[in-house]
Parts: C-alpha cells; structure tokens; sequence
C-alpha cells in the first residue's frame, strides 16, 4: 500500500512529503488563478494578466523539477 503513495513521488526525485508540500502549492496557485479568472471575467479591467503569469511561472516550475518528461514541452511548441 505504501509504494502507492511513494511511486509518483519516487519517480520525480522527490519525497512524499516534499511532493505533498509541492503538489499543494501548485494547487493553491492554480485555485487563486482560477478566482482571478472568474473576477477578471466580471471586471476585465482587473486582474488582466493574473492567470496567464501564474500559468508561465507554474509550467517553469513543473518542468524545472527533474521529470523525466520535462523537455517534452519543448517539442510541443516547434
């Protein structure tokens, strides 16, 4: 049962608790952005370039971790 909680972890080099605290920080931005998104679809004038910058910064972040597949965006965008 433990090595379904560690597997994933495991594979992207980090710890379970490492990747809890990661995985919920991506979580909570992702939950903010989405907010944003919502108040930025009543008041356009605000948050204007909220979510698109929270999206750029959390791809760098994800793909700077040590995925085995982190480069496969790359291919993505030639």
């Amino acid at each position: 049962m433990l090595d379904a909680f560690n597997r994933h972890p495991s594979s992207v080099g980090e710890s379970y608790g490492r990747h809890l605290a990661q995985a919920s920080s991506f979580g909570l931005t992702m939950i903010t952005a989405g907010a944003a998104c919502l108040v930025h679809a009543i008041f356009p004038f605000w948050f204007e370039k909220t979510a698109s910058l929270c999206v750029q910064r959390l791809h760098a972040q994800m793909a700077a971790r040590g995925r085995p597949d982190a480069g496969a965006h790359k291919a993505l965008q030639a």
